[in-house]
């Protein structure tokens, strides 16, 4: 080998683990930025072309023409819808999402107040999700084609057939209503009242998550079990549990992250239905409430809260599928 195919190489063969998963996630933040412009650019031009005067709202049909312009102007909705864009973009930069229209306030402070009870109502729904997909996926896939199988199978096709907005009803009239074990709407006040209040809205959000996983995790299961190391890890004589939950389990997990990644960004984004049932105080609620009264600021505000969570989800995620399989690694 040459000395210049020798320092060519060179780099590559120094190049860690740790420095290929550090790459991989700065090109995965670059490629993330023209995915964030174009949401916020798209939720920009849809709100502001929509029929309708968020002003005209506000003051109501008796307002004079002189208070409309007045407010118009103090809000910056009477210039162009270039310069409006432009504006919003610069107090993006300066982390200023601008001011509420009906509620008076700042967006980001709105945000702040309303994300924390959103993210807790994903990661408690995603908990129940793999909580019960795991183990149900498992259970399937070992009595393949068998009754425990075709049961599961029935009870993930019912999970994926009934919307949330008929689950949580009728989640609230048996647990809360008919057995008052839980309690109907609301975050509640302290931390015990709250894990008492989250229960319902959790299991509503996370029943369609765990109907999704439990058939992946069978399927992708039952693949790893006819593999060849497999046949050779029972030929050693390790006992099946052995066999099941420290190999192929852990391979068959494997192309599950994703999905538990790119499904959780979507109980972020879904929850609006659920926080509307259940009366949840969190960003989806917040987002329908800002769209019923078109306020401009408030809507941008949570889209781009919600699209920004996405996106580091799905960052997330791809990283940790990186250290989870070294073929992605290398």
């Amino acid at each position: 080998m040459s000395a210049r195919s020798a320092a060519a190489t060179e780099p590559v063969a120094r190049r860690s683990p740790l420095q290929a998963a550090v790459r991989r996630i700065l090109w995965r933040l670059v490629t993330t930025l023209p995915v964030i412009w174009v949401v916020v650019t798209v939720v920009f031009l849809m709100i502001h072309l929509v029929p309708g005067d968020p002003i005209v709202q506000m003051l109501g049909d008796g307002a004079t023409a002189a208070d409309l312009a007045g407010l118009r102007h103090a809000y910056g909705l009477d210039q162009p819808l270039g310069t409006q864009y432009l504006h919003y973009w610069r107090g993006l930069l300066h982390g200023d999402l601008g001011e509420s229209l009906r509620l008076h306030d700042s967006v980001l402070h709105l945000i702040l107040q309303r994300y924390p009870y959103t993210l807790a109502l994903a990661l408690a729904a995603a908990l129940i999700g793999v909580g019960l997909a795991i183990p149900a996926g498992v259970v399937s896939a070992r009595r393949a084609h068998r009754w425990p199988d075709r049961v599961l199978g029935f009870a993930s096709l019912v999970g994926l057939s009934v919307p949330n907005f008929a689950l949580g009803p009728i989640l609230i009239l048996l647990f809360s209503i008919d057995l008052g074990i839980f309690p109907v709407s609301g975050a509640g006040v302290g931390a015990g009242d709250f894990l008492r209040h989250l229960v319902l809205p959790a299991f509503t959000l996370g029943s369609g998550l765990a109907a999704i996983l439990t058939r992946m995790i069978r399927t992708s299961l039952l693949e790893e079990l006819g593999q060849d190391y497999i046949r050779t890890a029972r030929a050693k004589g390790l006992t099946e549990n052995a066999v099941v939950y420290r190999h192929a389990l852990r391979n068959a997990l494997n192309p599950v992250l994703t999905v538990i990644g790119l499904q959780f960004g979507s109980l972020l984004a879904g929850a609006i239905v659920t926080e509307t049932i259940f009366a949840w105080p969190g960003l989806g609620r917040l987002t329908l409430t800002a769209i019923s009264n078109r306020d401009y600021a408030l809507v941008q505000g949570c889209i781009l809260a919600i699209g920004l969570s996405y996106a580091l989800v799905n960052l997330v995620t791809d990283s940790v599928y990186a250290l989870a399989d070294p073929r992605m690694r290398r």
